[in-house]
């Protein structure tokens, strides 16, 4: 006769929980959360009068998208890295599909038509994609491992990254498709491509920056709307800016410049309570932690992001297989690329791209996507360690 003893029921589910939680990487999970929150109080105070009767509009969806996205990054901890990324093909028959949705089923907002409404959320599949694409060039160049190196390799890979890169730019969305260049470099450098092609790629971009910028301009032919070259431009010189872009960074820069040492506070923050400061929940947040927390503020809120990125590239280096390395490779070069473009162009150093910050700006698609790359580096570091 079996009898139940439930003390050793309860060992049991505290043998489960500790193996649903060993080997997480609870640093990275510090630096994550203290972003994340920082991020809804920041959003909490600088939306409290963007929607009139309606204080925590903004921040009750943040709210719900944060947790959406912890509920994601918790399925994530389950999944089979290298069997996903040994489905490549299919993951980018998919990713090429949903962007592709997006041109028909897509609504326009401010001219861009990059969201796919469902309900009360907006879906943005080129966020997602961001992810989907770390997964695919994984999966293909740890299948095609003999040919990296070669040029055709590296067109292929171009190819894979270009495609959706180019139909995400003409939607238009500058800011993601630069994000999938970033990771194909990042993982063709990881991968051991020769210095010789980034060179080669370099010059290319540079030439078709020339060709964008003047030369086809100066022959009639546009391929950028006014706004884009306004933007990609006025970080130059603000003065000779006179469209929203060149207004966009002066305010930016005017409210860091109040913020000063320790900052105004969230009460004081005029630029931002006045909306002189433009787009301050998403594109320009830093430059409201610089007005609201002055230089302190924003100097400890790069610390956190500095300890982030240590973290993940330490997962980098101790992944225990090549296309956990490559993915971590991925999520890290996509964190740390937004966090430098963000950050740098708000304070005037980089073009005004419309990148967010990673876990403090605004947005369900955006917030869902860091949370998910974050899930995939939590359980490449359990693998690392055994206990996945």
């Amino acid at each position: 006769m079996t009898t139940f003893s439930p003390s050793a029921g309860r060992l049991r589910l505290t043998d489960r929980a500790r193996g649903a939680v060993a080997g997480l990487d609870w640093v990275l999970i510090a630096a994550v959360v203290m972003v994340s929150g920082f991020g809804v109080y920041v959003i909490k105070a600088a939306t409290r009068d963007d929607v009139p009767g309606a204080p925590d509009y903004y921040f009750t969806r943040q709210v719900a998208y944060m947790v959406l996205g912890l509920l994601a990054l918790a399925v994530v901890l389950l999944v089979d890295v290298d069997r996903l990324a040994g489905m490549y093909w299919t993951l980018w028959g998919g990713l090429i599909a949903a962007v592709a949705m997006v041109f028909v089923l897509g609504s326009s907002i401010r001219g861009s038509n990059r969201w796919i409404s469902l309900g009360a959320f907006r879906l943005q599949p080129s966020e997602l994609g961001k992810v989907v694409l770390i997964l695919v060039l994984a999966g293909l160049i740890v299948d095609r491992a003999a040919q990296v190196g070669t040029r055709r390799f590296s067109l292929l890979a171009l190819g894979v990254a270009g495609l959706p890169a180019l139909m995400i730019f003409a939607q238009p969305d500058l800011g993601t498709s630069m994000v999938y260049m970033a990771v194909l470099a990042a993982l063709l450098f990881l991968a051991g491509v020769p210095w010789t092609q980034f060179a080669a790629f370099a010059a290319i971009v540079a030439t078709l920056a020339v060709l964008v910028l003047w030369a086809l301009p100066q022959a009639g032919l546009e391929v950028l709307k006014p706004y884009q070259v306004d933007r990609l431009t006025s970080f130059v010189d603000t003065k000779a800016s006179p469209g929203d872009a060149g207004y966009q960074l002066e305010a930016s820069k005017t409210a860091i410049g109040s913020g000063g040492a320790i900052g105004k506070g969230p009460d004081g923050a005029t630029q931002t309570i006045n909306d002189f400061l433009p787009e301050h929940h998403t594109d320009f947040i830093f430059a409201v932690v610089g007005e609201m927390f002055g230089f302190v503020g924003g100097g400890l809120l790069i610390l956190v992001y500095g300890v982030l990125l240590w973290r993940g590239l330490q997962i980098v280096a101790r992944a225990s297989t090549q296309v956990d390395q490559l993915v971590a490779g991925g999520v890290v070069a996509m964190l740390g690329f937004q966090v430098f473009v963000n950050i740098g162009m708000n304070v005037g150093i980089m073009p005004i791209t419309g990148i967010p910050l990673p876990f403090m700006s605004y947005g369900g698609s955006h917030t869902l996507t860091n949370l998910i790359a974050v899930g995939l580096l939590l359980r490449i570091r359990r693998r690392a360690r055994g206990t996945a």
